[in-house]
């Protein structure tokens, strides 16, 4: 379920072509970093949640602890950007849903315009980063282990559900606004798929996308929720709070 580069450019437009065609994931003097998309950090027991609130990371990533947290461990979302966007942007789609769903969430950004695999088709540096991010949050938040879930809007769509597929043992459920493909790697695990779509979204079409995508990951055996808006590349308020509580 992959789409090559002259597809990927039909469905997406002028200026997502141009993200997506560009290069990222690159240390100085221009080296790959490879990764498979695994992600090794995990939950740990006994931690006690030390904050609520607004969290700021390293890379300006964001996390985000529902003020009534209690003692309890937390359900957790990562939610990923789109194309040109930052952490921040995630918080006003997403507006009250995660603090009425109870459900923290990890905003982080990518190293470049977009995430490394989008741009790249190598997963790298973004994995690594998510990765750290994912352990300072464990360090000091206290997480259920079975209500990790990885979601992302547009590009960020994309690159949940690719990662999500990947590390299918780690996130339970995989959350996806407006996605546009799939990218390749070794799967693991089956977690509940969530996906949305507009039906008249002009910059990555239903029909080539998110329609797409829900039936073939139906037909591969996933437990796959889609559910499609009368809307654009969007991601409305309803719909937002329909996504997190399959989280």
């Amino acid at each position: 379920m992959t789409l090559n580069r002259r597809e990927f450019g039909i469905i997406t437009g002028t200026t997502l072509v141009s993200v997506a065609l560009g290069s990222a994931c690159r240390r100085s003097g221009g080296a790959v970093m490879a990764s498979d998309g695994r992600l090794t950090a995990r939950p740990r027991a006994g931690v006690k949640t030390s904050a609520t609130g607004e969290i700021k990371l390293e890379r300006d990533a964001v996390l985000q602890i529902p003020k009534n947290a209690s003692d309890k461990p937390l359900p957790l979302l990562v939610m990923l950007h789109g194309a040109t966007q930052r952490a921040d942007d995630m918080f006003w789609y997403l507006g009250s849903a995660p603090e009425e769903a109870g459900v923290a969430v990890l905003a982080p950004n990518s190293l470049d315009t977009t995430w490394d695999a989008i741009s790249s088709r190598a997963f790298g540096e973004d994995v690594y980063y998510l990765n750290r991010m994912l352990e300072r949050v464990f360090e000091t938040t206290s997480i259920d282990p079975a209500r990790m879930s990885v979601g992302g809007f547009s590009d960020g769509a994309t690159y949940a559900l690719s990662l999500g597929l990947i590390n299918g043992d780690f996130f339970k459920s995989i959350v996806a606004f407006s996605p546009g493909f799939v990218i390749h790697g070794d799967a693991h695990g089956k977690p509940r798929i969530f996906i949305s779509h507009g039906s008249h979204d002009h910059i990555l079409p239903i029909d080539r996308c998110g329609r797409r995508i829900a039936g073939e990951l139906k037909g591969e055996g996933y437990d796959v929720t889609f559910r499609e808006f009368n809307g654009d590349h969007e991601i409305p308020k309803d719909v937002a709070r329909e996504g997190l509580a399959s989280v």
